[in-house]
Parts: structure tokens; sequence; C-alpha cells
């Protein structure tokens, strides 16, 4: 064997962590490099940031992607309505999500801190409090909103919504 495969088994070679009670083996999936990289390049996870902006952009990733499923999908999507369905719809959603984080956080106890494990190896403290998920509530509000309200002025100022029927015609969509 040459030492790059060597290094390349012992990279990928399964490994238990400290107590194998926990159940969280150290497996090639959890534990390998490109994982690691895409959980803690999250903004939940990612280092440095404040709880309010974790949750900005949280909020905003959901905010952004919840706008099309509801105005392409919904039950208005064949009239001159969909467009403003999507965005009602969006922002509700996000009403939702944001009322259930603050539910989350109004419970007897301060939110369950996570502990490290093979995939995440520090994770944020300052969010797992209640001032800062009551931060990150606020941010998920804000990014959410403004994130529907962008994918909504996106849609109506490019003139998509022409263009989309034509696509919804040729059953690209599958509608």
């Amino acid at each position: 064997m040459t030492k790059s495969q060597e290094t390349l088994m012992q990279k990928w070679a399964v490994k238990t962590v400290s107590d194998p009670t926990v159940g969280n083996l150290q497996t090639p999936v959890n534990s390998g490099w490109f994982t690691k990289m895409v959980i803690n390049n999250l903004p939940v996870y990612r280092e440095g940031l404040s709880p309010n902006f974790r949750g900005l952009e949280t909020g905003a990733i959901f905010g952004y992607l919840l706008f099309g499923p509801f105005s392409m999908t919904g039950p208005l999507r064949n009239t001159d309505f969909a467009l403003t369905a999507g965005l009602l719809g969006g922002v509700g959603a996000i009403q939702i999500m944001t009322a259930l984080f603050i539910l989350y956080n109004a419970a007897g106890k301060a939110p369950n801190v996570q502990p490290p494990d093979a995939t995440v190896a520090n994770p944020p403290s300052d969010l797992f409090t209640r001032a800062g998920w009551n931060d990150f509530t606020n941010g998920f509000w804000l990014g959410g909103t403004g994130g529907v309200v962008f994918a909504w002025l996106l849609i109506g100022t490019l003139h998509l919504d022409t263009v989309l029927p034509l696509i919804k015609e040729y059953h690209l969509l599958g509608a």
C-alpha cells in the first residue's frame, strides 16, 4: 500500500465516539470532510454569527423557498391572484413557524443544548439560551417575511408571471 492509500483508509475508517452508548458512531457519512463542511456551514452551526443573524439567514431561506409552492401549486394557481396567494400563504407559514419557535422557548425550561458529536464539534452555546432563542426567533420572522416578499417582488418585477403560463402549457412544471 502507498502512503496516500493508508491515509485515505484512516480518514474513512469507522471510529466510535468516546461513549458508545450514546448511539452516535463516527461513520464516513456523518464524519466525512464533505458532510462536516456542509453541516458546519449552515447558519445554525456557523461560527461567529449572532443568534439574530442566524435566524435572519435561516428565515430568509425558508421564506424565499416557501413562496414557490404556494403560488405554483396552490388552489389559485390558474388565476390572476396566484402571486398574491403565494405571498400571503408564504407569510402565513412563516408566522406559524415563528409562533412554534415562541412556544418552544416558552416551555418550563431553557432550550436543549446540543452536545458535541461526530459531525458538529462546537455547537453554538449562545443560541441555546432563552435570550439567544428569542433573538433567533425575531431574526427568523424578519428574514422569513423578507424572503417571501423578495421572491414575490422578483417574480412580479421580472415579468415571469407572463412566462410561467407558457411553461405550464407545455407541462414542464407538472401543472
